[in-house]
């Protein structure tokens, strides 16, 4: 039977609050089959531990420290973090990585607690989940310096070029692919075409970037087969075959017996 995994959606957001419930129930009507959550900070890591003691099977929880939310008090933020792999399970290490659209103020930090998460990645033998805007070029420099060969994860989000794309493989990530794909301007259909379908992911980052036709709406996981029915096309096609390609792919990479 088909089936979808969403590799990146903030479902404990309080945007999903009053009806994460139903939006659960929509995501497995429309075959997914898994969510993972990507931590964003010190206060959502609760929330997020909630969703996945309900829906263990399901919701699966990463642990990590956004870019956007690295202050001066970061290394005392990460330390926190850290002694949480003793108390609870987590199956991915983000999202962290570089952000350079909003504010450089901290573009120091956010490397150095890169680095740092990128070593929890090794060390766990968990995959690494990267945010990456305006940053790519620093955020594949830094990947390289700290790839052992151990070094596995996502470039969530992806729109960048062929020739990035390409740097990417060769460190062994996989591609995350959501709903920007859908957007009428955007050149990366014409960049998946040169990229296999062997290193792509699919992902909403829901409650943000709805593909289309939600587009200014909030997003959701049961939108993940209007991105797979893109990709679809792009690739010329079945859905079945985007579906099983890229469930496989998330399988292996979280290390995940669904």
């Amino acid at each position: 039977m088909i089936s979808f995994i969403d590799t990146h959606t903030h479902l404990f957001d309080e945007q999903f609050q009053n009806d994460v419930d139903v939006c659960i129930q929509n995501a497995k009507n429309q075959h997914l089959e898994a969510c993972f959550l990507p931590n964003v900070d010190l206060e959502t890591i609760h929330s997020m531990l909630e969703l996945h003691q309900k829906y263990p099977n399901f919701c699966y929880p990463m642990l990590g420290l956004h870019p956007c939310s690295v202050k001066k008090n970061f290394l005392t933020v990460l330390d926190e973090m850290y002694k949480l792999f003793g108390i609870y399970t987590f199956w991915g290490v983000g999202e962290t990585g570089l952000d350079y659209y909003w504010d450089k103020t901290f573009v120091q930090e956010q490397k150095e607690a890169l680095i740092i998460q990128a070593e929890w990645a090794k060390n766990q033998n968990l995959p690494l989940i990267l945010h990456t805007r305006e940053a790519m070029y620093d955020t594949i420099e830094l990947i390289k310096k700290c790839q052992n060969g151990k070094l596995k994860g996502i470039f969530h989000c992806f729109s960048g070029s062929y020739e990035q794309a390409k740097e990417i493989m060769k460190l062994g990530f996989y591609i995350g692919i959501g709903g920007v794909v859908t957007y009428k301007n955007t050149k990366l259909p014409d960049t998946l075409k040169k990229i296999p379908l062997d290193f792509i992911v699919l992902e909403t980052d829901s409650p943000y970037l709805s593909p289309v036709p939600y587009r200014g709406k909030r997003n959701e996981p049961a939108y993940i087969p209007i991105i797979a029915q893109k990709l679809a096309e792009i690739y010329d096609c079945s859905l079945e075959k985007i579906a099983e390609i890229t469930t496989v792919n998330a399988r292996r990479l979280f290390q995940l017996n669904c």
